[in-house]
């Protein structure tokens, strides 16, 4: 991992190597690294560490963690009326923890990660 700077702003470039530097260390935008890949191992250590790659088609991947993080925390939520008929009608399916791996497998297939990923 080498360090370079745009004003007083540190950017991280990723090598090889399947390391991260800190998200203390992104910038106010939240933006942390440049570069690297998105094998499953660099996947799973980025979002183990609240990092995650947002980037455009045919430029390098970008990785990011934002601070604050969006937290959902499902005791406080307030549903509207009018989500809570759309919800009854059972249109959404709602899981975690299910095929994490797969997903990392299928997000890695897809052209630089971007697609979508098999039902």
């Amino acid at each position: 991992m080498k360090s370079f700077s745009m004003s007083s702003m540190p950017i991280f470039r990723l090598t090889e190597e399947i390391v991260f530097p800190p998200p203390r260390l992104a910038s106010e935008g939240g933006l942390l690294a440049v570069g690297g890949d998105l094998a499953p191992e660099r996947l799973i250590l980025a979002y183990r560490n609240g990092i995650f790659p947002w980037y455009n088609e045919g430029e390098p991947i970008l990785w990011w963690s934002p601070d604050p993080r969006f937290v959902l925390f499902p005791d406080r939520l307030k549903i509207s009326r009018s989500m809570r008929g759309l919800l009854k009608k059972n249109l959404f399916t709602v899981t975690f923890d299910t095929s994490f791996r797969e997903v990392i497998a299928a997000c890695q297939e897809t052209r630089r990660g971007r697609g979508s990923l098999p039902r």
